[in-house]
């Protein structure tokens, strides 16, 4: 295989997070908006490329006064910053096959290099002969480094809401040009 091109399929995709809510409790997210596409052979995985686009306004927590919070200028500011963006700036693989890629992450207009723990799940033909490739992805950022700093101390001690964002992604994508013939 050679290095292909490789449009995510975001219904077969998905971009969740996790946040600690009131010290003890974590709280579950996922961008519903989001596109993105992949460089990869298999055989040379260190010459990947990633880049996705996401849709700030898209978050959805399944508590829609949260999303709305979540929005504002407390958080994502989404009417002012439209989208987040990742793209990587380099693969590596270590002996067991894993895959770190490093990247510049985008939030409110502040960019943070962040490193995705990765791993290449597989690759074959869907049964209308597209070609398709999983990945598997987690990284944890602290939200104050992208300028997310609305908090509420609780009365027992600690915070409202976890400065650690745990990102955890999977990833289904389609070859470009068997997209295209299909």
């Amino acid at each position: 295989m050679t290095t292909q091109r490789w449009n995510i399929d975001i219904t077969h995709s998905g971009i969740n997070f996790s946040v600690r809510h009131m010290v003890f409790a974590k709280v579950r997210g996922r961008f519903a908006k989001w596109s993105g596409l992949v460089q990869f052979d298999p055989d040379q995985p260190t010459r990947g490329q990633v880049e996705v686009t996401i849709d700030a306004a898209s978050i959805d927590t399944g508590v829609a006064d949260r999303d709305k919070h979540l929005r504002s200028a407390d958080f994502f500011d989404a009417e002012r910053f439209t989208t987040l963006r990742f793209e990587s700036t380099k693969f590596e693989q270590n002996d067991g096959g894993e895959l770190k890629v490093h990247g510049a992450l985008t939030l409110r207009d502040i960019t943070r290099d962040v490193v995705l723990d990765a791993s290449f799940l597989g690759a074959g033909k869907d049964p209308w002969g597209n070609q398709r490739v999983a990945f598997s992805a987690s990284t944890s950022v602290d939200r104050r480094d992208f300028g997310l700093e609305w908090n509420q101390a609780l009365e027992a001690g600690g915070l409202l809401v976890g400065e650690r964002v745990d990102i955890e992604i999977e990833v289904q994508a389609v070859a470009a040009a068997s997209e295209q013939a299909a």
